[in-house]
């Protein structure tokens, strides 16, 4: 690729009592649309969830975020979400929510590699 393109990321956090507002970083979505990019990583590190609430169901919210991973693949395994073109399908991902799992604000940035860029968002915010 060419010089630095803008891209959009949020952070996906585990909101485990939403009444509380208390969350835990899980994740990370981001879009390049220039490069037709889209995905996600995400890491439930379960003891950390357990320290802070014994309620969750783990395997559950794991299933959630897969279903999260295949909108970002796009296509029909997204289901209809998952057949709408990359940006609408960002949108719809970090769009606001009340419940465990929900998004950051989306931020801008530059990279010439977002995969790589992911990557480093993933390692800063999450692990």
């Amino acid at each position: 690729m060419l010089g630095k393109q803008l891209y959009e990321y949020a952070i996906i956090r585990l909101v485990p009592k939403v009444e509380r507002g208390e969350f835990i970083n899980i994740g990370v979505i981001l879009l390049s649309k220039k490069s037709n990019f889209l995905d996600m990583k995400f890491k439930v590190n379960e003891s950390k969830l357990n320290a802070f609430s014994k309620d969750i169901d783990i395997k559950l919210v794991k299933e959630y975020l897969n279903a999260w991973q295949l909108v970002c693949e796009g296509g029909s395994k997204g289901g209809k979400i998952g057949c709408l073109e990359i940006r609408v399908r960002f949108r719809w991902l970090t769009a606001n929510r009340s419940t465990i799992i929900q998004s950051s604000p989306v931020h801008p940035g530059f990279s010439d590699d977002p995969e790589q860029e992911l990557d480093r968002l993933m390692l800063k915010f999450v692990l």
